[in-house]
């Protein structure tokens, strides 16, 4: 009478205890009622009937997904060796259960083929200089896919772009050649520019002669600055204009 009495008292509590789930701030229960959709349940304590119900976790933290390193072929022709790594969280735990098999491997291969395809429409400067651009269209790209099984793509970031020796190389005279088209555009512009001030200071001289005299004074003091033994005076095209008119009148 008492062991019948002991395990009818035993029975009901087992079944009890074994349907307490205690579910984490940052976990949710999907719950199953005889193989249909019930409720979403958590977080704290909650009741899951053996048998006639089944739970999946799901955590809802951010997660860091490192996409595998993919070969890339630029719309330049070049080939490239790009990985990257997408942060992405589940919103819906309902569609990220239902709705795929797998949410984290098909977000993985998700990632891989729309970085091949978004960086493949691009030039390998464009990948070298723009990379927030880019990492924001494969960022959108990804989000409006996976929005379907209630995960949001919160950042993608290019980790590296990798080169073949050879092409490294090449990159590096282009750099050189670039930087000596630069200096000679420079310094063409440079003399474009000295001979434009020269041909206005000749106007400006032409015009007033007394400018000349100055400029004639100033040539002076330079010359009797300099530490030279010989000492060269130039002589002013306007007083060797002057001279045949005083010869005139001395005759």
């Amino acid at each position: 009478m008492f062991a019948a009495t002991l395990v009818a008292v035993a029975i009901p509590l087992l079944v009890i205890l074994s349907s307490l789930r205690v579910i984490r701030e940052y976990e949710r229960a999907v719950v199953f009622l005889l193989g249909r959709f019930y409720r979403v349940k958590g977080p704290g304590l909650i009741v899951v009937l053996p048998v006639i119900q089944q739970m999946v976790r799901v955590d809802l933290r951010i997660r860091v997904l490192d996409v595998p390193t993919q070969d890339v072929i630029s719309r330049d022709n070049v080939s490239v060796k790009v990985n990257a790594v997408v942060y992405y969280r589940v919103l819906d735990p309902e569609r990220a259960v239902i709705r795929v098999e797998d949410f984290e491997a098909a977000t993985s291969q998700l990632a891989q083929t729309t970085l091949r395809s978004v960086l493949g429409q691009h030039e390998l400067d464009e990948m070298l200089a723009e990379r927030d651009r880019l990492n924001a269209d494969i960022r959108r790209i990804l989000d409006e896919q996976t929005d379907a099984w209630g995960i949001k793509v919160s950042n993608v970031e290019l980790k590296h772009v990798d080169l073949d020796e050879s092409m490294i190389r090449a990159i590096a005279k282009q750099a050189e050649a670039e930087r000596i088209r630069r200096a000679k555009i420079i310094s063409a512009e440079g003399e474009y520019q000295a001979a434009e001030r020269m041909l206005e200071a000749a106007k400006i001289m032409a015009q007033r002669p007394e400018a000349m005299q100055l400029r004639y004074l100033v040539a002076l003091q330079e010359i009797a600055s300099e530490r030279s033994q010989t000492v060269i005076f130039p002589f002013p095209i306007e007083l060797a204009k002057l001279l045949p008119q005083v010869d005139g009148r001395a005759s």
